[in-house]
């Protein structure tokens, strides 16, 4: 039978991002996100209700997420869902769901630095790269590298002025 675990969430984090590393030197950063939905119902006009969930990201995505987001601010999340259980101090057995990321997108725009505004438009997406196929017998190649920006030249007639005509 085939199976599908995709999760696409946007929500503010609830706690500043907690960069840790595996015994293998792998960089790890979890933090929470809160997605609200807000609906009418007949009886008692709008109501809210606020879903908590862990997130989880591994390499150079977790470092990224650590120098730019604290607590508050809006992400978009990629990834997959994982089911964690395990025995607490106290002898009772607990469990949750987390989002392992993929890939993430600021949201907000550079006001959001400065006075916390929600609104604006993504800034940068950023994904984990790509795995090698699983079989020997297929070659891989990696992804190409981003384009580079164009220098001064393009944008100015030498006078250091922008010149973009729009």
């Amino acid at each position: 039978m085939a199976s599908y675990n995709k999760v696409i969430m946007i929500g503010n984090l609830t706690r500043d991002p907690e960069l840790r590393a595996l015994p293998t030197g792998t960089p790890v950063v979890e933090f929470g996100l809160a997605s609200t939905r807000r609906y009418n119902t007949q009886n008692s006009g709008q109501k809210e209700q606020t879903c908590f969930i862990d997130v989880r990201f591994y390499g150079r995505l977790a470092e990224i997420l650590n120098t730019y987001m604290k607590k508050g601010r809006p992400i978009l999340v990629e990834g997959r869902l994982e089911y964690a259980s395990w025995t607490s101090q106290d002898g009772s057995k607990r469990s949750k769901h987390r989002i392992i990321g993929e890939s993430f997108q600021f949201l907000g725009g550079r006001q959001d630095d400065r006075n916390h505004s929600q609104g604006g438009r993504p800034r940068q997406e950023y994904s984990a790269p790509q795995a090698p196929p699983a079989t020997a017998g297929e070659s891989y190649s990696p992804p190409p590298p981003p384009p580079e920006e164009p220098g001064t030249e393009y944008f100015a007639e030498g006078n250091g002025d922008d010149s973009i005509p729009f």
